[in-house]
């Protein structure tokens, strides 16, 4: 099993980094008090859950449970398992910035200024972050970035599930789905509705497929958008998003949009993406 341990200074970057690891495959725990560790990982070894990787956010929201983390990652090395930490840090006038920016206090509050609960927290974090395996420093980090930094370590060379694209068919007399970032409007195809044999058939018919993708501008449309999604999808990634929902709508969602969305889960699948297939309202 491999574990990472994700601790830092207070609004440095944890919360972000929890999605992204989550986003990568991770499962995740926030603000376990480091006692615990041993207790998971001994529950995950007696149960049938095949787990692989996990990561442990812990810092000082945990207050004196946060002293007994060095005992725990010592009774991890112990029972031989492998661990890194890593440890997120900012400039005190950035983490001050984006105090105020948030509108929240630090975690040691009480009468402190925020200013000076960064730097005891600081102090107190001093040892962890000298025995970090990785430290990333955030103050000129976007979260985009930091992402990126997380995933060149500890993602590297693994692509298989790196993004993941949804094709959905649906109808426009029905409404266009919510969660779609991009929609192309296929009523400009000729109709297999008005086709005798085929009305009462749905794309998901090879007879239907091969009407509605047998002409000229239907596949210029599906190369041309395939060329578009193969050139723009490094750049959602680049900037911190690992899926992309594409739909193609027709006015009832059963011929031109299905033969659609399958030639482009077809086309997608036979180049490595990860892609699912659905039809709304089919």
């Amino acid at each position: 099993m491999e574990i990472i341990v994700v601790t830092g200074m207070s609004g440095a970057g944890k919360s972000g980094a929890i999605n992204c690891f989550e986003d990568i495959g991770y499962y995740c725990i926030d603000n376990l008090p480091p006692l615990l560790i041993q207790n998971f990982v001994d529950l995950i070894r007696r149960s049938k859950w095949e787990m692989e990787r996990a990561v442990f956010v812990i810092d000082i929201r945990g207050g004196g449970f946060f002293g007994d983390l060095r005992d725990s990652l010592n009774g991890l090395s112990e029972a031989k398992l492998d661990y890194k930490i890593l440890f997120l840090d900012a400039s005190d006038k950035v983490l001050l910035r984006r105090f105020s920016e948030t509108r929240r206090n630090h975690p040691f509050g009480g009468k402190l200024t925020n200013l000076e609960a960064i730097r005891m927290e600081r102090e107190k974090l001093s040892e962890m972050k000298k025995a970090a395996d990785f430290v990333i420093n955030t103050s000129n980090l976007k979260p985009a970035e930091t992402n990126e930094k997380i995933r060149e370590l500890f993602f590297a060379g693994e692509k298989a599930d790196d993004f993941k694209i949804n094709v959905v068919s649906f109808g426009f007399k029905y409404g266009m789905p919510a969660e779609a970032d991009m929609v192309f409007d296929l009523r400009f195809i000729s109709n297999p509705f008005y086709v005798s044999g085929l009305k009462h058939l749905t794309g998901n018919s090879e007879t239907v497929r091969e009407y509605v993708m047998k002409w000229p501008e239907s596949s210029f449309f599906r190369d041309t958008v395939l060329a578009l999604v193969e050139r723009i999808s490094p750049c959602y990634v680049r900037e911190g998003k690992y899926h992309l929902n594409i739909a193609f709508g027709c006015t009832g969602g059963q011929h031109r949009s299905v033969s659609m969305a399958h030639a482009f889960f077809s086309e997608l699948s036979e180049k490595g993406y990860n892609v699912t297939l659905i039809h709304r309202d089919l």
